[in-house]
């Protein structure tokens, strides 16, 4: 987790010293701050800050990982990640369905926002009980 938290915090540093750029930039073309980039890029930098400072907080409470270590080797990361379904269709219904809802935004037409919000929440339920389901076999290998 080091490894992520020194990421997020090069990435809180860097949005803080681009939104001071960008306020004295704008200040200098416009003799005013653009307050909505301004503002965009400091919340920007705090959410790295807050995510950083998460990381930091779980390194410091857990064994270091092989990705945290320079002497480690690469078989040290090696193992089971976790289970992933290979054949589930419910990934390519949920992303359909959060097309359709926000085609309905983009459309401003808001029986289509409706049919797609109803759509997320049936393939997100699909997805989740995929495998709590009579029928369903494990795939075999």
């Amino acid at each position: 987790m080091r490894v992520e938290a020194r990421l997020f915090g090069l990435l809180c540093g860097i949005l803080f010293l681009f939104a001071a750029i960008y306020g004295v930039w704008t200040w200098a073309d416009s003799g005013r701050v653009e307050v909505v980039g301004a503002t965009a890029l400091i919340l920007s930098g705090g959410l790295m800050l807050l995510i950083g400072s998460y990381f930091a907080f779980v390194a410091r409470r857990i064994d270091a990982r092989p990705e945290d270590r320079s002497d480690a080797d690469i078989a040290e990361g090696a193992g089971e990640l976790g289970f992933f379904s290979p054949g589930s269709y419910w990934p390519v219904t949920l992303a359909g369905s959060a097309a359709i809802a926000g085609l309905g935004l983009v459309l401003v037409e808001w029986w289509l926002v409706a049919v797609g919000v109803i759509a997320v929440l049936f393939s997100v339920g699909g997805l989740l009980f995929e495998y709590y389901t009579r029928g369903h076999t494990s795939p075999t290998f």
